[in-house]
């Protein structure tokens, strides 16, 4: 079965901010980030199931979170399941960050 990936206007504005902070620090680390995001999240076509549920104490177990590593950290990817075809990014962090902006 493959899910169809949607991204909510937090989500883009994240990936916005994201590339523009590398784009200001080094355009071929940004280009290799936007890749290594890209590729990632489109795993989630195929295996949402398999990250690590968002919260331990939430209801919600459809509401999880995608790991990507890029260089000495990398990226988290806040996402929720909807239903048996559609996975909905909500949210995208660097690892350093505090959390979800």
């Amino acid at each position: 079965m493959s899910y169809r990936i949607r991204f909510t206007l937090r989500a883009e504005d994240d990936l916005l901010r994201l590339f523009d902070f590398l784009l200001g620090q080094d355009v071929a680390a940004a280009a290799l980030a936007e890749s290594a995001l890209y590729k990632g999240i489109e795993a989630l076509e195929l295996f949402p199931f398999s990250c690590r549920k968002a919260d331990a104490e939430s209801d919600n177990p459809f509401l999880r979170e995608l790991i990507i590593p890029f260089g000495t950290a990398g990226y988290v990817v806040l996402f929720e399941i909807e239903n048996h075809k559609t996975v909905t990014i909500l949210a995208v962090r660097h690892q350093r960050e505090d959390d979800y902006l």
